[in-house]
């Protein structure tokens, strides 16, 4: 049962959990539900290190498997504390292929007291590219997700994919079969890759990275280059770029060593063995760039049982929308301002691409999220809730676009020096539009007073004949005339300076 006080809670679904047995860790996420952009309630992880010497004894590490059972109980007990309608358990390579996975599956069985599905290869690629096409709009490459014992390939297009193949590749695998010899591991990824010749079909494309080791990389990345957002969601590298660092990890040289302080101890030892089974992929592949997912089976595996309806709503804005409804003083004041600044758009000489209509229409639904903060601080606020968000189906410099529209909604639409670092994500362009946006939320905002019923009734359209000495009046109804004032006006002759046209009231 949910507590009926938690009302930043969305209403109409319970929490779901997700147990996931790998061959390097076994996680715990309990999900706020089963929806199409699904927030986590609690996220655990142990290193267990099941895989570990599974090449070599073809059975599953015994110290693995006792701190995996001790883990189980407690993922069970962390479960139902957290009131998960339901628990799913999924095991992947080390569980399906070890001599003993049969018996540690039936013990885990009797802790966790649900069945455990064992996912074959292809099933966990399936479920990895349906990952993908959860967190990302229209993906279109190829998807490899790394984990402690396996690598899974899948091809996958818009809600499209292709049949996935496993490769013993994982981290734990390859490093055990090479004897911890980097060189020897890449003779085998090359050898294993080079036989799946169908990589080729996404050259030019992108390739979605899953998993943890991968996402370590671009953590590493991050620091080396001081990026200023730390969100591994939708980060892209281009092809040199990504193969540049790959190089230097699979010599196990050249890295800074304040940079390896920001990655795991546990992690560091797998590191130089995903980087050389990820550039050998890329190598065969030749993507046009690489981008890192945090969603994968998991995910995937929830988006695999919403109805087909569900599935085909947009992340971004089904996110977005929902983030309205629980921190909006109202959602539809929120729809409305993102259907009036599409009309008005054209008429101040943009045209939107399909991408920069998605991130418009977001950053509407979340133009209210901080008006419980100070008003001091509230364009603050917002820059840093929406840069930061766990929000998907969106490029880095689209989260920017998003966050900074909202902070020139509170800020003024001119560059102060705080939004510096992150406006370097940005390009030029979404600079440009979120500025203007910014601008137009301004005067919806103090217009409307934050309520429906409002922003829809007001157009912006060229002057009368005769009456011509603006470029475009903001018609006002006659219902709305006392609406008008000198905080308005105000608001109007700064978009008018931002944008270089004369601007004015017209009442009807």
């Amino acid at each position: 049962m949910i507590d009926p006080e938690a009302q930043g809670r969305l209403p109409g679904i319970a929490p779901v959990s997700i147990v996931d047995i790998g061959s390097n860790s076994i996680r715990l996420v309990v999900y706020e539900g089963s929806s199409r952009t699904p927030a986590v309630l609690f996220n655990e992880k142990v290193l267990c290190g099941l895989g570990k010497g599974l090449a070599a004894s073809g059975r599953l590490n015994p110290e693995g498997v006792e701190l995996a059972l001790k883990s189980l109980r407690r993922f069970r007990a962390l479960s139902e504390q957290a009131r998960a309608r339901n628990m799913w358990v999924l095991a992947t390579a080390a569980a399906r292929e070890a001599a003993n996975g049969s018996k540690f599956i039936e013990e885990a069985e009797d802790i966790l007291g649900c069945h455990v599905r064992i996912l074959t290869g292809e099933e966990e690629a399936i479920y990895s590219a349906l990952g993908i096409i959860s967190g990302f709009y229209e993906p279109d490459g190829i998807v490899g997700d790394l984990g402690g014992g396996s690598l899974e390939l899948i091809d996958v297009k818009g809600r499209r994919y292709g049949k996935g193949i496993t490769l013993p590749l994982g981290g734990l695998r390859l490093a055990d079969m090479s004897g911890n010899d980097l060189d020897k591991a890449r003779d085998i990824a090359r050898k294993l890759v080079k036989e799946q010749d169908w990589l080729k079909d996404g050259k030019d494309r992108t390739f979605y990275a899953v998993g943890g080791t991968w996402r370590a990389l671009a953590k590493l990345h991050m620091e080396l280059v001081s990026y200023p957002l730390h969100l591994m969601q939708g980060y892209e590298l281009s092809y040199d770029e990504i193969m540049k660092l790959l190089d230097q990890l699979g010599k196990g040289s050249g890295v800074p060593e304040k940079a390896w302080q920001t990655i795991s101890k546990n992690r560091r030892a797998l590191l130089p063995f995903g980087a050389i089974a990820m550039a050998e992929t890329l190598k065969a592949m030749k993507p046009a760039k690489v981008a890192f997912s945090v969603q994968g089976v998991r995910e995937g595996y929830l988006y695999s049982m919403l109805a087909r309806e569900e599935q085909c709503k947009d992340p971004l804005l089904n996110a977005a929308e929902e983030f309205a409804i629980l921190r909006a003083r109202s959602p539809e004041h929120a729809r409305e301002l993102a259907a009036w600044t599409g009309r008005v758009m054209p008429l101040f000489g943009v045209e939107e691409t399909e991408e920069e209509s998605r991130y418009r229409q977001a950053a509407c639904f979340l133009a209210d999220v901080s008006w419980r903060s100070h008003p001091d601080y509230r364009g603050l606020h917002s820059l840093n809730i929406i840069a930061q968000s766990a929000l998907s189906g969106v490029s880095h410099p689209g989260r920017v676009f998003i966050a900074l529209a909202n902070y020139y909604r509170f800020e003024g639409v001119k560059d102060d020096g705080s939004t510096k670092d992150l406006a370097g994500i940005a390009t030029p362009r979404l600079l440009e539009l979120a500025r203007l946006l910014g601008g137009l939320m301004r005067v919806a905002y103090q217009f409307s007073a934050a309520m429906p019923g409002v922003v829809e009734k007001l157009e912006f359209t060229a002057p009368l004949e005769g009456e011509g000495k603006n470029d475009l009046d903001l018609v006002v109804p006659p219902e709305l005339r006392n609406f008008a004032g000198a905080r308005v006006e105000n608001r109007l002759q700064q978009l008018a300076k931002l944008t270089g046209k004369k601007l004015g009231f017209r009442f009807e």
